[in-house]
């Protein structure tokens, strides 16, 4: 039986529109966002389908779009994921740079893991922050493997000259899910953090980023 044929507390769009989108759960959101089904599954399996392909709602949400892969969703319905997935990105760098200050590793992480964990290569990205801890900038550096060959430390003295940073909270991702610092992460960031003191520029962290919560290398105790 097609959507359209449920009684109209029941289709979710009108679910949404008449109890809010708390009411629904995460695949009649998913349906409303896909706007119809496919042959044989209408919206909601669909929605179902991708959560389950994905393992979670938030496994979706690091996903990229040629990640997205269900038999019959056609281009028009991917772009729509993958576009509600960026604004979500969006929002989270919007949040991220309208707070006073960061003070704990996940108000950074929340924001870094989205943006980082879904790349199927390795990204070295850098957090420019004020004397007050206050997001100043987002940047990718470096792309591929992370070692002194990769990371320049010199770019990044001149990155943070010119976003003209007090502090910094470097990432970068782990395309393989686990996020466990490296000797060779260790030691590129503690040559970055001895570059940074000669200019007063603070290391605050560095976070690794997989598919899990992202690992802090200042709570581990290794900057």
């Amino acid at each position: 039986m097609s959507i359209r044929q449920w009684p109209e507390g029941e289709r979710p769009r009108e679910k949404l529109l008449a109890r809010g989108s708390t009411a629904l759960s995460d695949a009649e959101l998913l349906a409303v966002l896909l706007g119809s089904g496919v042959r044989g599954k209408d919206a909601i399996a669909l929605g179902r389908e991708l959560l389950m392909q994905a393992g979670s709602l938030d496994a979706l949400l690091g996903r990229a779009e040629r990640d997205i892969r269900v038999p019959g969703l056609g281009p028009a319905k991917r772009a729509r994921i993958t576009a509600a997935l960026e604004l979500a990105r969006r929002s989270l760098a919007e949040q991220l740079t309208k707070q006073p200050s960061l003070s704990n590793p996940r108000e950074s992480g929340d924001y870094l893991r989205a943006q980082l964990r879904h790349l199927q290569y390795e990204v070295f990205a850098c957090l420019y922050l004020d004397n007050r801890n206050r997001v100043l900038a987002f940047e990718e550096l470096f792309r591929g493997t992370l070692d002194g060959a990769s990371v320049h430390p010199r770019e990044v003295v001149r990155a943070c000259l010119k976003h003209n940073a007090a502090a910094v909270i470097f990432a970068h991702n782990h395309p393989s899910g686990v996020a466990e610092p490296s000797s060779a992460d260790q030691a590129i960031t503690r040559e970055l953090s001895q570059a940074l003191r000669l200019i007063g520029v603070r290391v605050l962290d560095h976070l690794v980023i997989g598919h899990a919560e992202p690992v802090s290398m200042a709570a581990r105790g290794l900057l």
